[in-house]
């Protein structure tokens, strides 16, 4: 991240900030969602990403790589998320770019697209894991696109574990 470096920076929310870095020997870009602990509820929503990704894979879902909980330099407690990258970014960004020039970044085809992979992560949140996962954050920055524009959704900072419902 290059020191989390203001170049780096390729978002901010309500409980943090994440950077563009580079990960191991083979220099792999990801995302690190580093928490700002002094916010109220930060430390909650970094609980509630780890149980809701812990256990589940989807190819509509953001990856996690890895997550660190420690200590910074100067013995303050840090918490950080380690995402794959996604090099064409969040929904919104696409749109409100789109919207500002007036050319059409996305056709109708990547759109139809999109949705579908949001409908199949959903079903698979809502129907296939062992505990039902409730997003409750979901809006257009928080699907980020692939190298082809596949939908994946991220930010599970407010999700919840649910049992399924039985009826």
């Amino acid at each position: 991240t290059g020191g989390f470096s203001s170049s780096n920076l390729i978002g901010s929310g309500n409980f943090g900030a994440v950077f563009k870095g580079f990960l191991g020997s083979k220099n792999k870009a990801v995302a690190i969602k580093v928490l700002n602990l002094c916010k109220r509820g930060a430390a909650k929503s970094f609980i509630a990403e780890c149980e809701a990704l812990g256990g589940i894979r989807h190819r509509n879902l953001v990856k996690l790589v890895t997550i660190c909980s420690s200590s910074d330099f100067e013995g303050n407690d840090f918490r950080a998320l380690v995402y794959e990258f996604m090099p064409n970014g969040s929904l919104d960004k696409i749109l409100y770019q789109e919207s500002q020039t007036g050319a059409v970044a996305l056709d109708w085809s990547h759109r139809l697209n999109i949705a579908i992979g949001l409908a199949s992560a959903l079903s698979y949140l809502h129907h296939e894991c062992e505990q039902q996962v409730v997003h409750r954050d979901i809006k257009t920055s928080n699907i980020m696109l692939d190298i082809n524009f596949n939908a994946r959704l991220g930010d599970f900072g407010l999700a919840r574990l649910t049992e399924h419902d039985k009826s």
